[in-house]
């Protein structure tokens, strides 16, 4: 069965690199890198292929912080590095990313993402690029470094909006933050559109101790619906209405602090892969029956990264 690792933002440089380290040889497809306001992706996806065989996939660069040809650059260096098995992932971000530490403002994404992937293949396919969008415009753009192949895109996706841009135009998606009972529904029903590959990220917590699993998990999980609009929207439309608009609330009044006793464990539950490694298999099978066809187990440490990393690798991914 297929699985993948995102490794980033909890997790210091020299520890991304120690713990993909530990996935060579193992059945692990391929290694994500997330990129927000710490790690710069492409540095870190480069750095990665040369310690491991698994392929290497930004989830996700933001399609503001970047021009589309500066993404091509940077994902056919990587795709050279690594010998073909780079993956680009594209995203909206959020708008506390867009615009308040990029600068730039967060106008029509579904506009700007069909241009973006539209560019960034013409740009990949070697050809000269004269090209008159809506947004953007080139004249003369031709790369010099080309991949070995077409570099499969992957669209982060939220809502139907940009789940039927990803439908039509690209590889794959990558869906985060979805219950499992919406996800048996809006896959097989998207999936009848055209088949593409249908990741879905996954906060992951695995630990001997269940408990401390399970409050790392919440942690991040109450951290993610507190500052993050479009997914605490998202949530609230598919069955969580109460304990986002709970969570939200206690973050206005008092930061960070006390969020995860507002994450009930069916919550949890529907949303992240927590607690013991026979528990986690558990859940990570009820998101392969929900249709996912990669999951992305993207690692929280509890305690020491190292250790932590080695019992979600013994546990989900050997």
């Amino acid at each position: 069965m297929r699985v993948s690792c995102s490794l980033g933002s909890l997790l210091s440089v020299s520890e991304v690199l120690e713990c993909a380290g530990m996935l060579a040889g193992t059945k692990a497809e391929a290694i994500w890198v997330p990129e927000t306001w710490g790690m710069e992706a492409y540095a870190m996806l480069g750095a990665i292929a040369a310690r491991t065989g698994q392929k290497v996939g930004s989830s996700i660069i933001n399609i503001y912080s970047r021009s589309p040809a500066a993404v091509a650059m940077g994902a056919a260096t990587v795709d050279a590095i690594s010998q073909g098995r780079m993956l680009l992932g594209l995203g909206t971000s959020s708008v506390p990313i867009v615009e308040s530490l990029h600068g730039y403002r967060m106008e029509r994404p579904l506009a700007r993402m069909a241009e973006y992937v539209e560019i960034i293949r013409l740009a990949l396919s070697g050809k000269r690029i004269d090209y008159s969008g809506e947004i953007f415009q080139l004249r003369g753009f031709e790369l010099l470094v080309r991949p070995r192949r077409q570099i499969p895109i992957y669209v982060a996706a939220v809502n139907q909006g940009m789940l039927d841009l990803a439908w039509e135009v690209a590889d794959g998606t990558i869906l985060y933050l979805r219950p499992k009972s919406e996800l048996k529904e809006t896959i097989p029903r998207m999936q009848k559109r055209r088949k593409i590959d249908v990741t879905c990220q996954i906060i992951t917590c695995v630990s001997s101790d269940g408990g401390a699993a399970r409050l790392r998990a919440k942690k991040t999980l109450a951290f993610y619906v507190a500052v993050g609009g479009i997914y605490r929207e998202f949530l609230s439309k598919n069955g969580f209405a109460r304990e986002a608009a709970a969570i939200r609330a206690e973050y206005e009044r008092s930061g960070l602090g006390k969020l995860h006793g507002l994450v009930p464990d069916p919550m949890l539950e529907s949303l992240c892969i927590a607690g013991t490694p026979d528990e986690a298999r558990a859940q990570l099978r009820g998101f392969r029956d929900a249709g996912v066809d990669l999951p992305i187990l993207q690692f929280n440490p509890v305690g020491d990264a190292a250790g932590s990393f080695r019992d979600m690798v013994g546990a989900l991914v050997r």
